[in-house]
């Protein structure tokens, strides 16, 4: 008998060891630096957020529950700032996240408990509803902002203090007589604990994350109908009407669809992953691995964005998957990543690498202006010219998201284990690793997302046998490898990677070359909103058009034949869009031809239609030129 495990075999490679210089990613990084990092700190401060940890603020009771729950976003902030400050040190930044840092540490109480609304204005219900008030939740992020804030300045003070309410928060729940059984729901917390024991070592962090999961959908009575009746509420009231909206409806091993709120279900497998790892449990991995497949076999959009309802910012039923209306929300594609990242490492398997550039390439991106001022919420596929970035949100979760992964966006490239090397993703870059104890310099050089050819050129101590392991993307059909010029026999993949097994020589150049044509994407039978549709895709990059580059046309009255896609041209433009490569080509437009304002409906005479000159531009960078229409998907003529 095999005895399973559920171990992770790769290690991820830390963003402190990659420098980005990538024609893609690196601008952002450093609009991200310049732009959006002090621009919602302003808000932040604007909106009373980060003042709220002086503890002097009058709020109503009940109070809206964004503020109840807005210590969560200068914390998100603090971690992005404390990000970019690892890899490009200020000492003006420094100072003000020290400030911030100092500010939450006064906030906290002398029993170790620090959420700002429950001090100041309801003391008296604290820890009452779990369920609905996101004070885990805030101290998640919170813990995360610490731990972030210790790996950027090496001073444990703000790391102590989240050491100190997490200690309160152990104290209040488990499994022990006079503890309470509870367990959040907005999932967060239980990836962040996991991420405060590695940093402190203490394990009762880890066990108390274990333990909310496991407690999680457990009934007889279940805990959220315990607290609403401490509270004289009626269960059955819930606004939400189930407890699959946070993810509590069943225990998490038995659950087989992906539920709920999409950012919640995201944080909680993430955190169900790491405990998959910690404890070597193969059960709760199975778990991540079943809901993988519901969510990426039938609940995903094509731009890695999920979540297809306004009504509970998150899933409804599989194949629903709604172009004009997607929610999609920016944080939900940020935790997706987050939640894959974490699947890649157990063994290698490129699927989960491909949702993560899938996502990272489109439904993230798009959350962030190019001018790195303005976001999205939601981020629809289809738009008739009213949907447009905004400078901040009543719940602004989303803008401090995005900066926390924009400043850490290394993590992603690189992992290794077992004397091997793997690349995940081929931005232009410089990275320090460390194959099989010794040291490795890699400078991978790239024009991707915008071409496919791609090299690495190895720096090494001494001559040193390992095995690289190369990501062919998901939707790359043909490749060609070569070392130091020679070809490569490559014809075959291992779970999305191809290897190189050798012994490696300082000045080794390795090249790869991925086919990246143009291609026309079509939505299973199911997806009743797009069928008869196509969508653009070129590389990891999905497509869509705009008004501005579409004048005179309504985007919906445009069809493409699948058989010309193949013929549409590629045209990088390096002035255009922060540098992009365009897509032109031709389709067919319905006219107005005998048609006019008396006339809604006529009998026996179809719409004529016309060649038309199509212009598509990257998804994700949409609306940041003059407001019209946009979509991604076209009908098929």
């Amino acid at each position: 008998m095999t005895t399973q495990t559920a171990k992770r075999q790769l290690t991820p490679v830390s963003f402190t060891q990659v420098t980005l210089d990538d024609p893609f990613w690196a601008p952002r990084q450093e609009i991200n630096r310049r732009i959006s990092i002090p621009h919602m700190y302003q808000m932040l401060v604007d909106t009373g957020r980060i003042g709220a940890f002086d503890l002097n603020f009058e709020r109503p009771t009940p109070s809206p529950i964004v503020l109840i729950f807005g210590d969560s976003d200068p914390a998100k902030w603090l971690e992005a700032a404390c990000y970019s400050l690892i890899t490009h040190p200020d000492p003006e930044l420094a100072a003000l996240v020290d400030q911030v840092a100092d500010k939450i540490i006064s906030a906290q109480q002398p029993d170790g408990y620090l959420n700002t609304h429950f001090t100041v204005t309801q003391p008296d219900m604290r820890w009452k509803n779990l369920r609905d008030w996101h004070e885990m939740y805030c101290a998640g992020h919170l813990m995360e902002a610490a731990v972030a804030h210790f790996q950027a300045t090496g001073n444990p003070k703000l790391l102590n203090a989240l050491a100190r309410y997490a200690d309160h928060i152990d104290r209040e729940f488990g499994p022990n007589p006079g503890q309470r059984r509870g367990y959040c729901g907005h999932p967060e917390i239980e990836l962040a604990l996991v991420r405060l024991y590695h940093a402190t070592g203490e394990r009762r962090y880890l066990e108390l994350s274990k333990y909310m999961v496991e407690e999680r959908g457990q009934s007889n009575p279940h805990y959220y109908d315990v607290e609403a009746i401490a509270r004289g509420e009626d269960p059955r009231k819930f606004w939400a009407k189930t407890y699959e909206y946070c993810q509590a409806h069943k225990p998490i091993r038995e659950q087989d669809k992906v539920v709920g709120h999409a950012v919640r279900a995201m944080y909680l497998m993430a955190g169900v992953a790491d405990l998959a790892h910690e404890y070597d449990d193969p059960t709760l991995l199975a778990a991540c691995e079943r809901l993988w497949d519901n969510l990426v076999h039938q609940r995903m959009y094509l731009t890695g964005g999920i979540g297809p309802s306004r009504h509970n910012e998150g899933f409804t039923f599989d194949y629903d998957l709604p172009d004009e209306t997607a929610y999609a929300e920016t944080c939900a594609a940020i935790a997706l990543v987050m939640w894959n990242h974490r699947l890649l490492q157990f063994a290698g398997d490129g699927k989960y690498a491909d949702i993560i550039e899938q996502t990272l390439y489109n439904g993230f991106i798009s959350g962030v202006s190019l001018a790195g001022d303005s976001f999205f919420y939601v981020n629809p596929l289809a738009s008739t010219g009213s949907h447009h970035r905004t400078p901040w949100f009543e719940c602004p979760c989303c803008p401090p998201n995005v900066g926390r992964i924009l400043a850490s966006l290394g993590n992603y490239l690189y992992s290794t284990g077992d004397a091997a090397l793997w690349v995940h993703f081929y931005a232009q870059n410089r990275a320090n690793v460390t194959v099989d104890g010794k040291p490795v310099q890699v400078r991978l050089t790239s024009n991707y997302p915008w071409e496919g050819a791609v090299h690495l050129a190895l720096t090494l101590d001494a001559p040193q046998r390992f095995a690289l392991k190369l990501r062919i993307p998901g939707w790359c059909d043909a490749w060609a490898v070569k070392v130091n010029g020679a070809p490569v026999d490559t014809a075959t993949t291992d779970h999305g990677y191809i290897t190189i097994d050798r012994i490696w020589q300082s000045g080794d150049v390795v090249t790869l070359d991925l086919t990246m044509p143009v291609q026309a994407i079509y939505a299973h039978p199911n997806v009743r909103q797009l069928q008869g549709r196509l969508a653009l895709q070129r590389g990891p990059i999905v497509y869509c058009m705009e008004g501005v580059d579409n004048s005179g046309i309504g985007l919906e009255r445009i069809a493409l034949d699948p058989a010309q896609v193949p013929a549409f041209s590629v045209d990088y433009q390096p002035d255009l869009l922060g540098g992009v490569a365009v897509l032109r080509g031709q389709g067919r437009a319905i006219t107005d031809d005998g048609w006019n304002s008396h006339i809604l409906y006529r009998r026996n005479h179809p719409s004529s239609v016309a060649p038309v000159d199509v212009v598509a531009i990257p998804y994700a960078t949409w609306d940041n030129r003059a407001p019209g229409e946009m979509r991604v998907w076209f009908r098929a003529a």
